[in-house]
């Protein structure tokens, strides 16, 4: 006979946040066929779970509109936000896991802040659309359920923020897409399928970065420009970014 205790936690349904943040998964376009001219960030995390209504047999969702933006135009502020918000998720007992649901033009920009900068006790795990939710073969909804699917399992804590897309599993530090249009733009050899068992998932946990704690009175991240220089470059460049920088 199975204890009472035992039963319960068996038949408890996990309680995940979903935090939407805009981009294609959420996107709209004037035709089914269309799948290049349409808006990001139209829809609310409401119509994204009715669009999945199988995602009431994996868990209990709490959904929440943190932005609705175009992922290109994500920036340092909106990271800072999403990873409080992600770390006082954490810190909540009554929450099992987190899902983000976001743009796939800076999905792998904010995956790696939010895996440095949020105490991963629980999974975390972001996921987007190549498609609009509008579009006759929308990814979208698929990658929705293959998200909180993989967020139901403890295993998938110990490997820091994830990213399902397009079939599979990629911890923060691989995410990189890889063209701008295809469904599978950021496949890439090696990588975890949604089925894969939770030792695979635990195997990813070494790859992980040292956490950087972000200060309470923090409010806004600095300015840090990135410069390519190659053999004979001028360091006029350089020296223009670093006087704009000083004047800011």
């Amino acid at each position: 006979m199975i204890p009472q205790s035992t039963a319960l936690q068996i038949l408890r349904k996990p309680r995940i946040a979903l935090l939407a943040t805009g981009g294609t998964i959420a996107g709209t376009a004037g035709s089914a066929t269309d799948t290049r001219d349409y808006t990001a960030g139209q829809l609310g995390p409401e119509a994204l779970l009715a669009a999945v209504p199988q995602l009431a047999e994996l868990a209990r969702i709490d959904a929440t509109q943190v932005f609705s933006v175009d992922s290109k135009d994500m920036t340092p502020q909106h990271w800072l936000v999403l990873s409080r918000r992600v770390q006082r998720l954490m810190d909540d007992p009554a929450v099992d896991g987190v899902v983000i649901t976001h743009g796939t033009d800076t999905l792998e920009e904010t995956a790696c802040f939010l895996n440095i900068t949020v105490a991963t006790t629980k999974p975390v795990v972001m996921t987007a659309a190549m498609r609009p939710a509008t579009a006759l073969s929308a990814d979208g909804p698929l990658n929705l359920y293959q998200a909180v699917e993989l967020t139901c399992r403890p295993a998938a804590a110990r490997a820091g923020v994830l990213a399902v897309i397009g079939d599979r599993i990629v911890p923060a530090a691989a995410l990189a897409k890889r063209h701008p249009s295809a469904v599978d733009a950021f496949a890439f050899e090696g990588a975890l399928t949604t089925l894969a068992s939770d030792a695979a998932l635990q195997a990813l946990a070494p790859s992980r970065y040292s956490r950087v704690v972000l200060p309470d009175e923090l409010q806004h991240l600095p300015p840090v420009e990135l410069l390519a220089v190659a053999a004979g470059s001028s360091p006029a460049l350089a020296s223009a970014v670093a006087r704009a920088l000083a004047r800011a």
